[in-house]
Protein backbone atom coordinates (compact mmCIF):
# COMPACT_ATOMS: atom_id res chain seq x y z
CA UNK A 1 0.00 0.00 0.00
CA UNK A 2 1.42 3.51 -0.65
CA UNK A 3 1.77 5.84 1.79
CA UNK A 4 -0.25 9.30 1.57
CA UNK A 5 2.26 11.27 -1.65
CA UNK A 6 4.68 8.40 -1.01
CA UNK A 7 6.43 6.95 -3.96
CA UNK A 8 5.69 3.38 -5.59
CA UNK A 9 7.13 0.68 -2.59
CA UNK A 10 6.69 3.04 0.49
CA UNK A 11 3.65 0.38 2.42
CA UNK A 12 1.55 2.70 5.14
CA UNK A 13 1.99 1.34 8.50
CA UNK A 14 -0.24 3.64 10.28
CA UNK A 15 -3.73 5.09 9.76
CA UNK A 16 -3.24 8.40 7.48
CA UNK A 17 -3.18 10.83 11.01
CA UNK A 18 -0.51 9.02 12.26
CA UNK A 19 1.63 8.01 8.81
CA UNK A 20 4.86 6.05 8.80
CA UNK A 21 6.20 4.51 5.95
CA UNK A 22 9.06 2.39 4.87
CA UNK A 23 10.67 1.92 1.49
CA UNK A 24 10.08 -1.42 0.32
CA UNK A 25 9.31 -3.08 -2.96
CA UNK A 26 7.56 -6.23 -1.31
CA UNK A 27 3.91 -6.68 -1.20
CA UNK A 28 1.95 -10.30 -0.52
CA UNK A 29 0.00 -10.87 -4.08
CA UNK A 30 -1.09 -14.13 -5.37
CA UNK A 31 1.72 -15.70 -6.82
CA UNK A 32 3.78 -14.89 -3.35
CA UNK A 33 1.58 -16.09 -0.84
CA UNK A 34 2.93 -16.73 2.39
CA UNK A 35 2.34 -18.15 5.95
CA UNK A 36 0.92 -15.24 8.23
CA UNK A 37 3.57 -16.16 10.26
CA UNK A 38 5.97 -14.89 7.82
CA UNK A 39 3.97 -11.89 6.56
CA UNK A 40 3.72 -11.25 10.59
CA UNK A 41 7.83 -11.64 10.86
CA UNK A 42 8.45 -9.23 8.14
CA UNK A 43 5.54 -6.39 9.07
CA UNK A 44 7.78 -6.27 13.00
CA UNK A 45 10.72 -5.98 11.23
CA UNK A 46 9.41 -3.24 9.00
CA UNK A 47 8.28 -1.38 11.70
CA UNK A 48 11.60 -1.81 13.80
CA UNK A 49 13.55 -0.44 10.61
CA UNK A 50 11.89 2.87 11.20
CA UNK A 51 11.85 3.28 14.84
CA UNK A 52 8.91 1.30 15.81
CA UNK A 53 7.79 -1.78 16.95
CA UNK A 54 5.40 -4.22 16.87
CA UNK A 55 4.41 -3.06 20.44
CA UNK A 56 3.81 0.02 19.68
CA UNK A 57 2.14 -0.22 16.37
CA UNK A 58 -0.91 -2.31 18.53
CA UNK A 59 -0.91 -0.04 21.02
CA UNK A 60 -1.59 2.94 18.58
CA UNK A 61 -4.02 1.22 15.99
CA UNK A 62 -5.83 -0.97 17.88
CA UNK A 63 -5.24 -0.81 22.15
CA UNK A 64 -5.82 3.27 22.29
CA UNK A 65 -9.17 2.51 20.49
CA UNK A 66 -10.32 -0.41 22.22
CA UNK A 67 -10.23 1.95 25.40
CA UNK A 68 -11.46 5.55 24.16
CA UNK A 69 -14.52 6.68 24.28
CA UNK A 70 -15.73 6.78 20.41
CA UNK A 71 -16.23 3.54 19.57
CA UNK A 72 -17.94 2.94 23.35
CA UNK A 73 -20.44 5.31 22.13
CA UNK A 74 -20.33 3.80 18.73
CA UNK A 75 -20.95 0.26 20.20
CA UNK A 76 -23.72 1.22 22.26
CA UNK A 77 -25.71 3.04 19.35
CA UNK A 78 -25.19 -0.15 17.05
CA UNK A 79 -26.29 -2.58 19.82
CA UNK A 80 -29.86 -0.65 19.56
CA UNK A 81 -29.62 -0.04 16.34
CA UNK A 82 -29.20 -3.58 15.20
CA UNK A 83 -31.65 -4.71 17.81
CA UNK A 84 -34.12 -2.86 17.23
CA UNK A 85 -34.49 -3.87 13.43
CA UNK A 86 -34.77 -7.33 14.54
CA UNK A 87 -37.67 -6.52 16.47
CA UNK A 88 -39.28 -4.76 13.94
CA UNK A 89 -39.13 -7.48 11.73
CA UNK A 90 -39.85 -10.53 13.79
CA UNK A 91 -42.95 -8.30 14.97
CA UNK A 92 -43.49 -8.07 10.98
CA UNK A 93 -43.90 -11.65 10.58
CA UNK A 94 -40.65 -12.49 9.40
CA UNK A 95 -38.30 -15.64 10.35
CA UNK A 96 -34.56 -15.32 11.33
CA UNK A 97 -32.31 -17.81 9.09
CA UNK A 98 -29.33 -19.36 9.66
CA UNK A 99 -25.92 -17.56 8.19
CA UNK A 100 -24.62 -18.93 4.98
CA UNK A 101 -20.71 -18.71 4.62
CA UNK A 102 -19.74 -21.12 2.32
CA UNK A 103 -21.67 -21.93 -1.03
CA UNK A 104 -20.90 -23.17 -4.72
CA UNK A 105 -21.94 -19.73 -5.93
CA UNK A 106 -22.29 -16.11 -4.20
CA UNK A 107 -23.24 -12.85 -5.03
CA UNK A 108 -21.29 -12.19 -8.08
CA UNK A 109 -21.40 -8.17 -7.59
CA UNK A 110 -21.50 -5.37 -10.24
CA UNK A 111 -18.26 -3.84 -9.03
CA UNK A 112 -14.74 -5.12 -9.20
CA UNK A 113 -12.49 -7.08 -6.20
CA UNK A 114 -9.06 -8.27 -5.87
CA UNK A 115 -10.38 -12.18 -6.28
CA UNK A 116 -13.58 -14.20 -4.75
CA UNK A 117 -11.68 -16.11 -1.55
CA UNK A 118 -12.70 -19.88 -1.84
CA UNK A 119 -12.62 -22.64 0.46
CA UNK A 120 -11.90 -26.29 -0.36
CA UNK A 121 -13.97 -28.90 2.16
CA UNK A 122 -13.52 -33.06 1.17
CA UNK A 123 -12.21 -32.09 -2.22
CA UNK A 124 -14.55 -29.50 -3.24
CA UNK A 125 -14.32 -25.63 -3.69
CA UNK A 126 -17.01 -23.01 -2.07
CA UNK A 127 -17.16 -19.61 -2.60
CA UNK A 128 -17.31 -17.30 0.68
CA UNK A 129 -20.33 -15.47 0.80
CA UNK A 130 -20.00 -12.10 -0.91
CA UNK A 131 -23.75 -11.53 -0.07
CA UNK A 132 -26.64 -14.49 0.85
CA UNK A 133 -28.46 -13.31 -2.17
CA UNK A 134 -28.75 -16.35 -3.68
CA UNK A 135 -29.74 -18.06 -0.69
CA UNK A 136 -32.67 -15.52 0.84
CA UNK A 137 -34.14 -16.51 -2.64
CA UNK A 138 -34.46 -19.56 -1.93
CA UNK A 139 -35.20 -19.12 2.19
CA UNK A 140 -38.49 -17.74 0.85
CA UNK A 141 -39.74 -20.88 -1.83
CA UNK A 142 -42.21 -21.96 1.03
CA UNK A 143 -45.39 -19.60 0.73
CA UNK A 144 -45.83 -20.12 4.51
CA UNK A 145 -42.52 -17.49 5.02
CA UNK A 146 -43.94 -14.27 4.53
CA UNK A 147 -40.19 -13.16 4.51
CA UNK A 148 -36.41 -13.76 6.07
CA UNK A 149 -34.23 -11.74 7.52
CA UNK A 150 -29.95 -12.27 8.49
CA UNK A 151 -27.45 -10.43 9.88
CA UNK A 152 -25.39 -11.93 7.50
CA UNK A 153 -21.51 -12.30 7.18
CA UNK A 154 -20.17 -10.59 3.86
CA UNK A 155 -16.25 -10.88 2.94
CA UNK A 156 -15.98 -8.85 -0.14
CA UNK A 157 -12.03 -8.35 -0.98
CA UNK A 158 -12.29 -4.30 -2.48
CA UNK A 159 -9.55 -3.34 -4.37
CA UNK A 160 -7.63 -0.20 -2.45
CA UNK A 161 -7.73 3.50 -3.41
CA UNK A 162 -5.45 3.50 -6.89
CA UNK A 163 -4.08 6.78 -5.53
CA UNK A 164 -3.12 5.71 -2.39
CA UNK A 165 -5.97 8.05 -0.57
CA UNK A 166 -7.55 7.12 2.62
CA UNK A 167 -11.42 7.01 1.03
CA UNK A 168 -12.67 5.56 4.47
CA UNK A 169 -16.04 3.72 3.78
CA UNK A 170 -14.75 0.18 2.43
CA UNK A 171 -14.33 -2.81 4.87
CA UNK A 172 -13.67 -6.29 3.40
CA UNK A 173 -14.42 -8.33 6.11
CA UNK A 174 -18.78 -6.85 7.27
CA UNK A 175 -22.34 -7.23 8.53
CA UNK A 176 -25.10 -6.84 6.33
CA UNK A 177 -28.37 -7.02 7.85
CA UNK A 178 -30.29 -8.86 4.94
CA UNK A 179 -34.47 -8.99 4.36
CA UNK A 180 -36.14 -10.63 1.54
CA UNK A 181 -39.58 -10.75 1.23
CA UNK A 182 -41.97 -12.25 -0.39
CA UNK A 183 -44.60 -10.66 -2.98
CA UNK A 184 -48.38 -11.06 -3.19
CA UNK A 185 -48.35 -10.68 -6.97
CA UNK A 186 -47.83 -13.86 -8.71
CA UNK A 187 -47.53 -13.20 -12.88
CA UNK A 188 -47.09 -16.07 -14.94
CA UNK A 189 -44.69 -15.93 -17.72
CA UNK A 190 -47.53 -15.32 -20.38
CA UNK A 191 -48.42 -12.29 -18.46
CA UNK A 192 -45.11 -11.08 -18.05
CA UNK A 193 -44.75 -10.69 -21.93
CA UNK A 194 -48.31 -10.30 -23.17
CA UNK A 195 -50.06 -8.32 -20.36
CA UNK A 196 -47.45 -5.69 -20.09
CA UNK A 197 -49.92 -2.75 -18.81
CA UNK A 198 -51.38 -4.89 -15.75
CA UNK A 199 -48.06 -6.34 -14.51
CA UNK A 200 -46.32 -2.73 -14.36
CA UNK A 201 -49.13 -1.58 -12.61
CA UNK A 202 -48.64 -4.37 -10.31
CA UNK A 203 -44.97 -4.05 -10.27
CA UNK A 204 -45.17 -0.39 -9.85
CA UNK A 205 -47.31 -1.09 -6.57
CA UNK A 206 -45.05 -3.85 -5.23
CA UNK A 207 -42.64 -1.23 -5.51
CA UNK A 208 -44.11 1.38 -4.08
CA UNK A 209 -44.88 -1.41 -0.98
CA UNK A 210 -41.14 -2.60 -0.88
CA UNK A 211 -40.03 1.32 0.05
CA UNK A 212 -42.91 1.87 2.65
CA UNK A 213 -41.60 -1.00 4.13
CA UNK A 214 -37.57 -0.27 4.50
CA UNK A 215 -39.18 3.23 5.30
CA UNK A 216 -40.72 1.86 8.61
CA UNK A 217 -37.59 -0.14 9.27
CA UNK A 218 -35.39 2.88 9.40
CA UNK A 219 -38.13 5.13 11.16
CA UNK A 220 -38.58 2.38 14.01
CA UNK A 221 -34.91 1.76 14.24
CA UNK A 222 -33.75 5.69 14.42
CA UNK A 223 -36.36 6.26 16.77
CA UNK A 224 -35.20 3.57 19.33
CA UNK A 225 -31.57 5.12 18.81
CA UNK A 226 -32.48 8.56 19.48
CA UNK A 227 -34.99 7.65 22.50
CA UNK A 228 -32.18 5.09 24.00
CA UNK A 229 -28.49 6.95 22.94
CA UNK A 230 -29.09 10.31 23.53
CA UNK A 231 -25.82 10.49 25.50
CA UNK A 232 -24.09 8.93 22.94
CA UNK A 233 -25.32 10.80 20.48
CA UNK A 234 -24.60 14.12 22.17
CA UNK A 235 -21.16 13.07 23.10
CA UNK A 236 -20.43 11.95 18.99
CA UNK A 237 -21.21 15.66 18.35
CA UNK A 238 -24.32 14.26 15.93
CA UNK A 239 -27.73 13.94 16.30
CA UNK A 240 -29.96 11.81 14.40
CA UNK A 241 -33.50 12.97 13.68
CA UNK A 242 -36.41 10.67 12.91
CA UNK A 243 -37.74 10.77 9.58
CA UNK A 244 -40.95 10.70 7.86
CA UNK A 245 -42.21 9.04 5.27
CA UNK A 246 -42.22 8.70 2.45
CA UNK A 247 -38.07 9.63 2.28
CA UNK A 248 -37.04 12.04 -0.59
CA UNK A 249 -36.25 10.24 -3.85
CA UNK A 250 -34.10 11.01 -6.67
CA UNK A 251 -33.97 9.02 -10.16
CA UNK A 252 -30.55 8.06 -10.94
CA UNK A 253 -30.47 10.17 -14.22
CA UNK A 254 -31.69 13.04 -12.08
CA UNK A 255 -28.98 12.07 -9.72
CA UNK A 256 -26.64 11.91 -11.95
CA UNK A 257 -27.17 15.37 -13.49
CA UNK A 258 -26.95 16.92 -9.85
CA UNK A 259 -23.14 14.65 -9.41
CA UNK A 260 -21.62 16.70 -12.23
CA UNK A 261 -18.86 14.75 -11.81
CA UNK A 262 -18.97 13.94 -8.10
CA UNK A 263 -20.08 11.82 -6.03
CA UNK A 264 -23.84 11.19 -6.92
CA UNK A 265 -24.82 10.31 -3.08
CA UNK A 266 -23.32 13.49 -1.47
CA UNK A 267 -24.49 15.36 -4.69
CA UNK A 268 -27.90 14.61 -4.16
CA UNK A 269 -27.51 14.75 -0.10
CA UNK A 270 -26.69 18.43 -0.42
CA UNK A 271 -30.44 18.79 -2.53
CA UNK A 272 -32.39 16.40 -0.22
CA UNK A 273 -31.84 18.38 3.17
CA UNK A 274 -32.63 15.10 4.97
CA UNK A 275 -31.02 12.64 6.58
CA UNK A 276 -32.10 9.53 4.43
CA UNK A 277 -33.31 9.51 1.24
CA UNK A 278 -33.86 7.24 -2.14
CA UNK A 279 -31.89 7.12 -5.59
CA UNK A 280 -33.93 4.70 -7.31
CA UNK A 281 -33.72 3.31 -11.04
CA UNK A 282 -30.07 2.00 -10.82
CA UNK A 283 -29.04 -0.49 -13.65
CA UNK A 284 -26.72 -3.21 -11.29
CA UNK A 285 -26.91 -6.28 -10.22
CA UNK A 286 -28.43 -9.41 -12.40
CA UNK A 287 -31.36 -10.35 -10.11
CA UNK A 288 -32.63 -6.87 -9.99
CA UNK A 289 -35.62 -6.51 -11.63
CA UNK A 290 -35.37 -4.58 -15.15
CA UNK A 291 -39.46 -4.25 -17.02
CA UNK A 292 -40.07 -5.72 -19.77
CA UNK A 293 -36.95 -7.39 -20.19
CA UNK A 294 -37.95 -10.28 -22.91
CA UNK A 295 -40.05 -9.47 -25.58
CA UNK A 296 -42.91 -12.07 -26.78
CA UNK A 297 -40.75 -12.40 -29.94
CA UNK A 298 -38.40 -14.18 -27.87
CA UNK A 299 -36.03 -11.03 -28.30
CA UNK A 300 -34.95 -8.38 -25.53
CA UNK A 301 -35.28 -5.07 -24.97
CA UNK A 302 -32.13 -3.63 -26.41
CA UNK A 303 -30.27 -2.28 -23.07
CA UNK A 304 -30.01 1.77 -24.99
CA UNK A 305 -33.38 1.36 -24.13
CA UNK A 306 -33.98 0.89 -20.31
CA UNK A 307 -34.58 3.76 -18.60
CA UNK A 308 -35.25 4.57 -15.21
CA UNK A 309 -38.67 3.57 -14.58
CA UNK A 310 -38.10 0.45 -16.05
CA UNK A 311 -35.28 -0.40 -13.52
CA UNK A 312 -36.46 -1.46 -10.02
CA UNK A 313 -33.69 -0.70 -7.90
CA UNK A 314 -33.61 1.14 -4.80
CA UNK A 315 -30.73 2.40 -2.87
CA UNK A 316 -31.13 3.72 0.60
CA UNK A 317 -28.75 6.68 1.48
CA UNK A 318 -27.68 8.42 5.01
CA UNK A 319 -26.05 11.68 6.10
CA UNK A 320 -25.15 12.35 9.87
CA UNK A 321 -26.04 15.68 11.42
CA UNK A 322 -23.64 18.00 12.90
CA UNK A 323 -25.12 18.96 16.55
CA UNK A 324 -23.16 22.02 16.50
CA UNK A 325 -23.84 23.64 13.06
CA UNK A 326 -26.85 21.89 12.20
CA UNK A 327 -24.94 20.70 9.17
CA UNK A 328 -25.33 17.51 7.16
CA UNK A 329 -21.90 15.43 6.65
CA UNK A 330 -21.26 13.53 3.25
CA UNK A 331 -23.61 11.11 2.20
CA UNK A 332 -23.07 7.50 1.59
CA UNK A 333 -25.30 4.38 0.14
CA UNK A 334 -26.00 2.03 3.06
CA UNK A 335 -28.56 -0.31 1.56
CA UNK A 336 -29.55 -1.70 -2.01
CA UNK A 337 -32.05 -3.50 -2.69
CA UNK A 338 -34.64 -4.17 -5.64
CA UNK A 339 -37.80 -6.03 -6.59
CA UNK A 340 -36.40 -9.22 -8.22
CA UNK A 341 -36.49 -11.01 -11.10
CA UNK A 342 -38.49 -14.26 -10.27
CA UNK A 343 -38.90 -15.95 -13.96
CA UNK A 344 -36.78 -18.57 -14.69
CA UNK A 345 -36.66 -17.37 -18.14
CA UNK A 346 -35.33 -13.90 -17.82
CA UNK A 347 -33.17 -15.29 -14.44
CA UNK A 348 -31.09 -16.87 -17.23
CA UNK A 349 -31.13 -14.45 -19.44
CA UNK A 350 -30.10 -12.04 -17.55
CA UNK A 351 -27.21 -14.00 -15.59
CA UNK A 352 -25.77 -14.54 -19.61
CA UNK A 353 -26.37 -10.74 -20.44
CA UNK A 354 -24.49 -10.32 -17.60
CA UNK A 355 -21.46 -12.65 -18.37
CA UNK A 356 -21.99 -14.63 -15.25
CA UNK A 357 -22.60 -17.78 -17.19
CA UNK A 358 -22.24 -18.11 -20.97
CA UNK A 359 -24.67 -20.62 -21.77
CA UNK A 360 -28.13 -21.42 -20.98
CA UNK A 361 -28.92 -24.69 -19.12
CA UNK A 362 -29.99 -27.62 -21.16
CA UNK A 363 -32.16 -29.77 -18.80
CA UNK A 364 -33.19 -33.34 -20.08
CA UNK A 365 -34.48 -36.13 -17.84
CA UNK A 366 -34.01 -33.95 -14.89
CA UNK A 367 -30.05 -33.60 -15.48
CA UNK A 368 -28.17 -30.60 -16.49
CA UNK A 369 -26.54 -32.15 -19.48
CA UNK A 370 -24.18 -28.76 -19.50
CA UNK A 371 -23.86 -28.00 -15.76
CA UNK A 372 -19.92 -28.26 -16.21
CA UNK A 373 -20.78 -25.13 -18.58
CA UNK A 374 -22.71 -23.40 -15.59
CA UNK A 375 -19.56 -22.30 -13.08
CA UNK A 376 -21.37 -23.47 -10.04
CA UNK A 377 -24.54 -22.22 -11.21
CA UNK A 378 -26.45 -25.38 -11.73
CA UNK A 379 -28.36 -26.07 -8.23
CA UNK A 380 -29.73 -22.85 -8.12
CA UNK A 381 -30.87 -22.95 -11.88
CA UNK A 382 -32.29 -26.58 -11.35
CA UNK A 383 -34.65 -25.22 -8.33
CA UNK A 384 -35.07 -21.95 -10.09
CA UNK A 385 -36.82 -23.89 -12.55
CA UNK A 386 -39.20 -25.85 -10.05
CA UNK A 387 -42.90 -26.16 -10.70
CA UNK A 388 -45.43 -27.47 -9.16
CA UNK A 389 -48.54 -30.12 -10.10
CA UNK A 390 -51.06 -27.82 -12.37
CA UNK A 391 -47.22 -26.40 -13.81
CA UNK A 392 -46.90 -23.14 -11.49
CA UNK A 393 -43.52 -21.73 -11.39
CA UNK A 394 -42.22 -22.42 -7.62
CA UNK A 395 -40.00 -20.08 -7.67
CA UNK A 396 -40.69 -17.16 -5.20
CA UNK A 397 -41.38 -13.44 -6.31
CA UNK A 398 -39.65 -11.27 -3.71
CA UNK A 399 -38.00 -8.21 -2.89
CA UNK A 400 -35.42 -6.94 -0.67
CA UNK A 401 -32.30 -5.58 0.34
CA UNK A 402 -29.41 -5.54 2.31
CA UNK A 403 -28.47 -2.88 5.24
CA UNK A 404 -24.85 -2.57 5.99
CA UNK A 405 -24.19 -1.71 9.27
CA UNK A 406 -21.10 -0.76 9.16
CA UNK A 407 -21.63 1.94 6.64
CA UNK A 408 -25.13 3.20 7.94
CA UNK A 409 -22.79 3.33 11.61
CA UNK A 410 -20.58 5.68 9.04
CA UNK A 411 -22.91 7.54 7.42
CA UNK A 412 -24.89 8.56 10.60
CA UNK A 413 -22.24 8.98 13.12
CA UNK A 414 -19.93 10.99 11.21
CA UNK A 415 -18.77 14.52 12.57
CA UNK A 416 -16.52 15.94 15.03
CA UNK A 417 -14.87 12.26 16.32
CA UNK A 418 -15.52 9.58 13.45
CA UNK A 419 -14.39 10.32 9.93
CA UNK A 420 -13.22 6.69 8.97
CA UNK A 421 -15.19 3.50 9.29
CA UNK A 422 -11.88 2.22 11.01
CA UNK A 423 -13.17 4.73 13.77
CA UNK A 424 -16.43 2.57 14.15
CA UNK A 425 -15.10 -0.78 14.50
CA UNK A 426 -13.16 -2.35 16.78
CA UNK A 427 -11.43 -4.79 13.93
CA UNK A 428 -12.74 -3.09 10.90
CA UNK A 429 -10.26 -4.32 7.71
CA UNK A 430 -10.27 -0.99 5.81
CA UNK A 431 -8.05 -1.94 2.60
CA UNK A 432 -6.83 1.40 2.44
CA UNK A 433 -5.50 1.57 6.21
CA UNK A 434 -2.89 -1.28 6.86
CA UNK A 435 -0.84 -3.61 4.61
CA UNK A 436 -1.49 -6.05 7.19
CA UNK A 437 -4.46 -6.93 9.64
CA UNK A 438 -3.68 -8.30 12.81
CA UNK A 439 -6.67 -9.15 14.44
Amino acid sequence: MRGAGGAPGNILLFGAENAVTYNSTWRPTMSTQQPISRSIYNFQAALRENGSSLEEFVRNQYVNKWMGDTVHHVMAIRTTFVNAMHNFLTNEGLFNMERVSLSPVTDPLAHDVEHTPSVTYKGHEYMTTHSMIYSKFLACFNPAVKGIFVDSPNIRLELESPTGTQRGRYLVDFSQMDIELRRENQVSLDDYLHATDRVTALIHEDFEKALSFFERLIIHTISAVVERNEENLRALGIVFEVPKGPFPRFRKDQARSLAKGTSIERAVGKQAKSQFFWIIGLMRENYDLIYPYLKPDGGKVPIANFTSDMIYNYDLCAQSLNRADNEYGPAYEISSGALREWLYEPIVERLIDNRIIAVRPKIENGEIVNVEELDGYGPFLIAAVQKDDDGNPLFPSTFGGGIGIERALLALCTGPKVSKVDDITLFGKNPDSHPLYLY
